[in-house]
């Protein structure tokens, strides 16, 4: 599994130091400037967490946005200024902490072990084991209908496996879930409605060995991929120009 990435908006001046402790706890540094595609860049990267340089005009934007979408609502932002006033109103604003730059530096080691979304080690070799079994037989029959195009019913089958099981695995039904619920969109008619449901399966995608279950994640990924860049492409005016040829079949084997 790649690095945790943790999001450092702006070019605030504690930057240096922050990265300095990211690259000692073995962490991924990205750094966000541009306002445009926050939140899909937060998916994409798998974020575990945002530190918002607080000293910056745009603050709100970067602290608030987040939690407007199930896709990255659950990502902790940390806001860091040197304005107490301004540390107490974004407590209120989505931050799940505020820090002084001072404070930030110190602590950043607890917050990264405490807060930061990091998958837990146990959680995924319990994954690992369970991606080494078979699919359900009513995961394969789920998979059968995406693959013929019953968009809606695979996703009647696969919630009800997700909700049944009870270790990460259902990440897997989950995963799987809502990208055929993005194509569904897309057969509908619905561009917006279908890139927001590709970006909350991107939180589950990420986290899965690229062969679980038999299903072939790193395509399903790849596929994925392709159906938000061509939504991008057409924009919400344009979905009846979507070429329907990118919505591809999950790839399975059911030999192990």
């Amino acid at each position: 599994m790649s690095k945790a990435t943790i999001v450092i908006t702006h070019t605030p001046t504690w930057r240096d130091e922050v990265e300095s402790v990211l690259a000692r706890e073995d962490y991924a540094a990205a750094h966000y400037t541009d306002r445009v595609g926050y939140v899909a860049r937060l998916a994409q990267h798998n974020a575990a967490l945002v530190l918002v340089d607080g000293d910056a005009d745009d603050w709100q934007f970067w602290t608030t946005t987040p939690k407007s979408s199930p896709a990255t609502r659950r990502i902790p932002i940390v806001l860091v200024s040197s304005d107490a006033a301004r540390r107490a109103a974004a407590l209120g604003q989505g931050a799940n902490l505020a820090l002084s730059p001072a404070e930030l530096v110190q602590q950043l080691p607890t917050l990264l072990r405490e807060i930061a979304r990091v998958p837990d080690p146990i959680l995924m070799e319990q994954l690992d084991c369970q991606c080494a079994e078979a699919l359900p037989a009513d995961g394969v029959l789920s998979i059968e209908k995406f693959n013929a195009g019953e968009y809606y019913a695979q996703h009647d089958l696969f919630e009800a496996l997700w909700m049944a099981e009870t270790g990460p695995v259902r990440d897997l039904y989950r995963a799987i879930l809502q990208v055929g619920v993005a194509y569904y969109q897309i057969t509908r008619g619905n561009g917006r409605g279908a890139r927001k449901m590709l970006l909350r399966s991107l939180q589950w995608l990420a986290i899965l060995p690229d062969r679980c279950q038999g299903v072939d994640v790193a395509q399903l990924r790849a596929d994925a991929a392709a159906v938000r860049a061509e939504l991008e492409r057409v924009g919400d005016d344009g979905i009846a120009q979507f070429d329907r040829e990118l919505l591809k079949p999950v790839r399975i084997s059911y030999h192990y």
